[in-house]
């Protein structure tokens, strides 16, 4: 039986290695993605978000689809971000704090266009599409999905691949409403082999399959100028209002493994091992933001409502994660940005923000998940060049820089395992800092 235990090991390793082919066996575990654990691109980065309601370019399909229709104008923008942690667990069974310092690094991008010419209405509708992908561009889907004895950080780590695909258009002067859609892939793989003791097998049969999956993004933004007093100038000029919903939407993995061993398991009654897990969970969130914009600069606030209690149903139904018992709030996240253009060519972002961690629990048996609260601060460089011999407008360069900052807090780590490698009711005090970099260039159509 030993040897039995030990093949189904070994099975079980191969058929998770089989369902996540192409995706990275040293990621690090991560709930949340880049546009919610970053920012997008460079002016989301810098305004620490509380801009990203308000921003024309691609990323507006993600935070808020309706101001595609700010921006008549296409749209073609390429980036690339890089995250680096250095996230700490200090206690009394280790040596060095430094837990994980693996870096995130994407490349972006994205497309905007006005698709009216394909209609006889006469009527702007604009469609755009924003994509990331991991180890600049290497690396389609990381995920990973474990226990930690150490601990592992609960936000943190490499980022799958990133799609978002929407469009907007004009309801009535000043009022834009847009949809797009956050896409996921739901990865199945099952197996079944007879096997000896020594782990030979044959009659082998292996079916992998990844379907998409869509979640759905709504926003509506207001300019109360053009809406009240569009033919004249009233104290409402400048002054724009936005709301966008997000669903939740997360990766998931499910394995299916099932062996014959002639003379100890018979086919009437299979070893049958099974794995269901999720993974880069974002949450459903509700954003409300208001701006204040003049010809130099522009001043905007964004209060975020991210419902991560939902993740509670989703780890009962993980065949890794349910013994955690974790137990998840609803986090309010303001944030506040403005931006002030220097010259003709040049402008500065700045932005602030606050997060509570949605992790309620101190102690989460086995998975030991540590997560902390941060402050967030952003800066934000752009440029647009202007002589430009060949193109009709513009070119704009873009770059942003974040500091996160994790305040300390302290931790159980509770572990049931049997081989020694048990560390129970050891007090691990975490905290940490993440910086993020991104450049991205922006051409105009």
């Amino acid at each position: 039986m030993v040897a039995s235990s030990r093949w189904s090991l070994r099975t079980l390793s191969l058929a998770v290695a089989v369902a996540s082919s192409g995706l990275s066996l040293n990621a690090s575990a991560n709930m949340g993605q880049t546009p919610t654990s970053y920012g997008l691109l460079p002016t989301d980065v810098g305004s620490a978000q509380a801009l990203s309601l308000f921003n024309s370019q691609v990323s507006a399909t993600y935070y808020n689809p309706s101001y595609l229709a700010k921006d008549p104008r296409g749209e073609l923008t390429g980036g690339i971000l890089h995250a680096e942690q250095e996230l700490r667990a200090s206690a009394a069974d280790r040596d060095g704090d430094v837990l994980s310092n693996s870096p995130s690094q994407q490349v972006l991008i994205g497309m905007k266009t006005d698709l009216s010419s394909l209609t006889r209405l006469n009527h702007p509708l604009y469609l755009g599409f924003v994509a990331g992908v991991e180890k600049f561009s290497k690396e389609m889907m990381a995920f990973e999905s474990t226990t930690g004895v150490e601990g592992q950080f609960f936000n943190y780590g490499r980022q799958p691949l990133f799609l978002n695909l929407g469009g907007a258009t004009t309801l009535w002067r000043g009022i834009d409403v847009g949809a797009s859609a956050r896409i996921t892939l739901q990865s199945t793989a099952s197996m079944s082999v007879t096997t000896d003791l020594a782990g030979n097998t044959q009659y082998e049969a292996l079916e992998v399959s990844a379907e998409p999956s869509l979640r759905t993004i709504l926003g509506s933004t207001v300019n109360f100028g053009e809406t009240f007093c569009p033919n004249s100038d009233c104290w409402l000029d400048g002054f724009e209002a936005a709301a966008a919903y997000r669903t939740s939407s997360y990766a998931k993995t499910t394995v299916a493994a099932e062996t014959i061993i002639p003379g100890l398991i018979p086919a009437s009654a299979p070893l049958i091992l099974a794995v269901a897990t999720y993974d880069s969970f974002e949450p459903s969130v509700y954003s409300i933001g208001a701006q204040y914009s003049t010809d130099r600069w522009r001043v905007g606030v964004t209060l975020e409502q991210q419902n991560w209690s939902d993740l509670e149903e989703k780890f009962d139904q993980d065949s890794i994660k349910d013994q955690a018992m974790a137990e998840f709030d609803d986090i309010l996240i303001p944030r506040i940005g403005a931006e002030v253009k220097l010259g003709q060519h040049f402008g500065v972002t700045l932005g602030l923000a606050y997060q509570e961690s949605p992790l309620k629990s101190d102690s989460t048996p086995d998975v030991n998940y540590f997560d902390n609260d941060k402050y967030i601060i952003g800066l934000g460089l752009s440029a647009e060049y202007t002589r430009t011999r060949y193109l009709t407008y513009p070119v704009r360069l873009d770059i942003g820089y974040q500091h996160q900052m994790l305040e300390e807090r302290d931790f159980t780590l509770s572990n049931t395992r049997a081989d020694g490698q048990q560390s129970n009711n050891i007090v691990a005090t975490t905290d940490g800092d993440v910086d993020i970099i991104t450049g991205s260039i922006t051409l105009k159509f």
